[in-house]
């Protein structure tokens, strides 16, 4: 038996790369030897510069993933210009906070639109390129705590994560005999921006802190080995699986 945590040679298109948790994963996917297409509404100059100090190539698309209308254009320009795709992370998504008695349409559809519409069909396409490849590959789907728990305020949120953690096993199901695995990471409470007011309210803050073994938010970087793992020949036997990465929140 061999197993090898390389991925040089391999092309990981990863969404939602231009900061916090998205960045972490490209980041460690490049210095695990990737080359990394990024796909975001925003330019990622920053991403670029840890990419490319790594030695590794990177190239952005510009991409508005509220719609599933520039799935076959991600898909089509990361193999143009990279010849090939061997890695998807879903990790692009957003998310509303309301009271469920106040809630509106527009938050309920844009958040199960970019968390888990689009991250469906981008899976979609993405495995029929590696069919025609004949080699396999990863996906990995960016579940939640939510995956796992209800939450609070966060109905749409918590219906996408919650999605995602199912569709992970049904896609794992139909395509794992054809050497592709679809696994899933799911983060715990980590210091990024759609985070930023739990950390800012000083009570919630503090219950959080309390309940988290690790005594401590996570990190981008906390995600950059699991991540690894899963894009990796390591993980060739793993299919369908929600990795938490939560600083044993869960077992609590």
């Amino acid at each position: 038996m061999s197993f090898s945590f390389e991925l040089r040679g391999k092309v990981a298109l990863v969404t939602g790369a231009n900061t916090g948790l998205g960045q972490g994963m490209a980041l460690g996917l490049a210095k695990a030897g990737a080359d990394i297409c990024a796909v975001g509404h925003i330019d990622a100059p920053e991403t670029r510069a840890l990419i490319e100090a790594e030695g590794r190539r990177f190239h952005l698309i510009e991409a508005n993933l509220l719609s599933i209308e520039p799935v076959e254009r991600i898909v089509q320009e990361t193999i143009e210009v990279f010849g090939r795709i061997d890695i998807l992370v879903n990790n692009a998504g957003i998310i509303r906070r309301e009271d469920s008695v106040n809630f509106s349409e527009k938050d309920w559809d844009e958040v199960m639109d970019i968390n888990l519409k689009t991250p469906f069909f981008l899976s979609q396409a993405v495995a029929k390129a590696f069919i025609k490849q004949g080699q396999g590959g990863k996906i990995i789907n960016i579940a939640s705590m939510l995956s796992f728990q209800g939450g609070i305020r966060v109905p749409s949120y918590t219906s996408s994560k919650s999605g995602i953690a199912g569709l992970t096993r049904l896609l794992a199901c139909e395509w794992a005999s054809k050497g592709i695995n679809v696994n899933a990471i799911a983060p715990g409470y980590m210091a990024t921006d759609n985070t930023a007011a739990l950390r800012a309210d000083e009570q919630r803050n503090a219950e959080i802190l309390n309940r988290i073994p690790a005594a401590r938010w996570g990190s981008p970087e906390d995600l950059a080995g699991p991540v690894v793992f899963l894009a990796s020949s390591a993980s060739d036997y793993v299919n369908g699986y929600t990795i938490a990465v939560d600083g044993g929140w869960l077992a609590r």
